[in-house]
């Protein structure tokens, strides 16, 4: 997976927004990742606030939940509430929130001010602590969150990560291009290694955002260090029809390409991203994934006829019938 780079399609100093080919990714994988965009000095104070107090006696994870479900820099807040609502000013994520490049992605992919549905603090303890020692640390099963979900329009899960995350600390697993497999959570639990999944391995400071419906787990922390994660679940309040900056967005295409031989002249980069296969496809209910990659294509770009390789268009042909 590509990772985004600040100085394109989003910028630090100014509200951007996504570029059309960094939508037409997240509408193929169903993910992107936003490597160290938040600052050093709001990720310390971020851990600094959820360490405190250390507690010494501290050694299992009900505990160190007992103590963080009171902290305050993560609030209750109510389902349905506008996000612009949910954090006081002053609150760290208030502030990351406020960060020019978390705004434009934010409102690219579900607008100005989309709906609350849940937030969570993950908390994955390092080896050496009681719990680690007297109970067998496992990865988290494989799962595609919450119930199924059959709409078109989607919710996206964002993932903070305030520290470093190296590979034995075992960040979040994930299988690219598995949104759009609509399974009941964790049905798929059995799965345990898919070819083409990917671990989280980031900078302080990271975010991933996730399509609702993507594939993942939680890996096995073998560090000495705990590790932090902070998700959110965020809802669309309206269409999610070209709410990203859509100045780079064709609508005249190019002519459907030869779909079993070689064109050397096709070149655009937004239908050679719509049609990437993962590694993971099956060799033929794999084509049904790029069918409905186009379907969510059509929803954010408004386009009911847009098309790559003729995918849609054959299955459409009716004419003449009843």
């Amino acid at each position: 997976m590509s990772r985004v780079d600040c100085a394109v399609g989003v910028s630090m100093g100014h509200e951007l927004g996504l570029t059309t080919l960094q939508m037409a990714e997240f509408v193929a994988r169903g993910v992107l990742a936003f490597e160290g965009v938040v600052p050093e000095a709001l990720n310390a104070r971020f851990l600094e606030q959820l360490r405190a107090p250390a507690g010494d006696a501290e050694r299992t994870l009900s505990q160190a939940y007992s103590r963080l479900i009171h902290n305050p820099s993560i609030p209750k807040i109510s389902p349905g509430t506008s996000l612009p609502d949910c954090f006081q000013s002053g609150n760290c994520l208030h502030d990351i929130f406020a960060l020019p490049v978390v705004k434009g992605m934010i409102r690219s992919l579900v607008g100005d001010a989309p709906i609350f549905d849940h937030h969570f603090l993950h908390l994955t303890l390092g080896a050496g602590t009681e719990m680690q020692r007297t109970s067998k640390a496992v990865s988290q099963h494989n799962h595609q969150d919450s119930t199924i979900d059959p709409r078109q329009a989607f919710d996206i899960q964002l993932f903070y990560f305030p520290q470093a995350v190296t590979r034995a600390m075992g960040g979040t697993r994930y299988i690219p291009g598995s949104h759009l497999r609509r399974v009941s959570e964790a049905a798929i639990a059995r799965y345990q290694n898919i070819v083409g999944q990917e671990h989280v391995v980031c900078p302080a400071g990271s975010l991933y955002v996730f399509h609702m419906g993507l594939w993942h787990g939680a890996g096995r922390n073998q560090s000495t260090e705990d590790r932090y994660l902070y998700k959110i679940r965020l809802g669309p309040n309206a269409p999610q029809v070209r709410l990203w900056n859509d100045s780079d967005l064709v609508t005249q295409p190019d002519s459907p390409r030869p779909i079993f031989w070689t064109d050397p002249n096709h070149k655009d980069p937004v239908a050679n991203q719509l049609m990437a296969l993962e590694p993971w496809f099956e060799a033929d209910t794999g084509r049904l994934e790029l069918i409905n990659r186009l379907k969510l294509w059509r929803y954010i770009t408004g386009d009911p006829k847009a098309d790559v390789d003729y995918w849609l268009t054959r299955v459409e042909n009716e004419w003449g019938l009843p």
